[in-house]
């Protein structure tokens, strides 16, 4: 399969805008909040220590670790949701997980993916593949399940994509914001800083070919299998 086209007009009604932007929110009942993904075992080790280390982190995370794959895997589910292809849908889930190169990074995904399954349930009208989402074994990974919400909401696959990639920044300022700890302004200022990212990260993700969908980020492994065993913890990850 080659890379993913371009849209002609990506534009949003505002409806589906709105529920875009609520799937994007910290708020999102899914426990995001609670982790950290390797920051924090980061700032242990001081890797991580004031705000323009904390960009740098979170800019090679985003290049090196969620455009070649969660990035990837969301494009790549939310057509095949659209298409109702099981076997596809199956397939990423299944690399999703099995590429995660940690425990903590597998049971972030895990949880989080089951997690937003139920917040599914609530739907008005509800999710006709629901059923197909929960199916998936050992569990729905957050990349593929998020991809589902984002399907529903009748977003583009490139917004749905931005979206993630969006929720994933506000997450991991939040956790710098404990974890550093940076200030309220800095934490903005990271933000904004990955915002000019990750337009370009998405881009990057909707061209990769599934041949070069990886998980290789051989520092950041290392720090979250440290994470599992580090004496004082803020975060699951």
């Amino acid at each position: 399969m080659s890379g993913l086209p371009a849209a002609a007009d990506d534009t949003l009604e505002p409806a589906v805008l709105l529920r875009l932007m609520r799937l994007a929110s910290p708020s999102l009942p899914v426990g995001g909040f609670s982790y950290s993904e390797g920051l924090e075992a980061a700032v242990e080790h001081g890797l991580v220590g004031d705000e323009a280390a904390t960009l740098a982190w979170l800019s090679d995370q985003l290049r090196h670790a969620l455009v070649p794959s969660e990035l990837a895997v969301v494009a790549r589910a939310a057509e095949a949701w659209r298409r109702d292809d099981l076997d596809a849908i199956a397939a990423l889930n299944d690399w999703q997980i099995v590429s995660r190169e940690a425990r903590e990074l597998r049971q972030q995904s895990e949880q989080m993916g089951r997690s937003l399954a139920q917040w599914l349930r609530h739907l008005d009208p509800p999710e006709p593949r629901l059923a197909d989402l929960e199916a998936l074994t050992p569990a729905p990974s957050w990349p593929v399940a998020f991809a589902l919400a984002g399907v529903a909401t009748g977003a583009p696959v490139r917004a749905i994509t931005l979206a993630f990639a969006a929720g994933w920044a506000e997450a991991m300022v939040q956790a710098a914001l404990k974890a550093v700890p940076l200030g309220q302004s800095a934490g903005q200022r990271v933000l904004a800083g990955l915002g000019r990212e990750i337009p370009a990260a998405v881009e990057a993700a909707l061209g990769t070919e599934p041949a070069a969908m990886q998980a290789f980020t051989p520092m950041l492994a290392i720090l979250a299998s440290r994470h599992e065993v580090q004496y004082s913890r803020l975060f699951r990850s």
